[in-house]
C-alpha cells in the first residue's frame, strides 16, 4: 500500500491544520520537496508524514523495500527516510539500488536507527556516509538532518 500526503495547502486529507505552524523561513526551505518514507511502524510513519506536511513537503509512504524501489523507479524524490528494519533484503543493496535508479539520491538517504544502533548499522552508516537520526531523537533532529540532506543553509 502506498499513500501520499499533500502539501499543507491541499485539503484532500484534512491535514492542513494538524501540523504546527513553522516560521515562513522553514516553509521556504522545504517547500515542494518530495520525500519517500520507508518505515515499518505506523505511528512513526504518521508522525513523519505530519511533520513533512507541516513544512510543505510531500511524503510518499512505502511499506516495503520493494514498494520503495518501485516508487523510486517511477517518481523523483528529493530525499528518502529509511528505517533499516523495514528492509527485507540487504539495506546496503537497497540504498545502492535507489542511488543507481536515481543518482540524485546519493547522499540523500536519511537512516532512522533504533534506540541503540547495532554495530552493523553503524558500520553501514559510516561506510556509505549516510546521515542518520536515532528513533528516540527523530522529532527533535529531523529538521536539522533534512536541512543537511536538502543542502539548505
Amino acid at each position: 500500500m502506498v499513500s501520499t500526503l499533500p502539501a499543507p495547502r491541499a485539503s484532500t486529507h484534512g491535514l492542513t491544520e494538524v501540523a504546527p505552524k513553522r516560521p515562513s523561513r522553514a516553509k521556504a526551505d522545504y517547500s515542494h520537496r518530495k520525500v519517500l518514507i520507508l518505515e515499518d511502524e505506523p505511528s512513526i510513519r504518521n508522525v513523519l508524514c505530519v511533520l513533512l506536511s507541516g513544512v510543505g513537503c510531500e511524503g510518499d509512504v512505502a511499506l516495503t523495500d520493494r514498494q520503495a524501489l518501485e516508487l523510486v523507479s517511477r517518481e523523483s524524490f528529493d530525499a528518502v527516510l529509511l528505517d533499516l528494519r523495514s528492509c527485507s533484503y540487504s539495506p546496503e543493496k537497497l540504498v545502492a539500488d535507489m542511488e543507481r535508479i536515481h543518482p540524485s539520491l546519493v547522499g540523500r538517504v536519511l537512516v532512522i536507527t533504533g534506540e541503540v544502533a547495532d554495530p552493523q548499522t553503524l558500520d553501514l552508516v559510516e561506510r556509505l556516509c549516510l546521515p542518520h537520526v536515532p528513533r528516540s531523537r527523530l522529532v527533535h533532529e529531523i529538521w536539522s538532518q533534512l536541512r543537511r540532506v536538502f543542502g539548505v543553509a
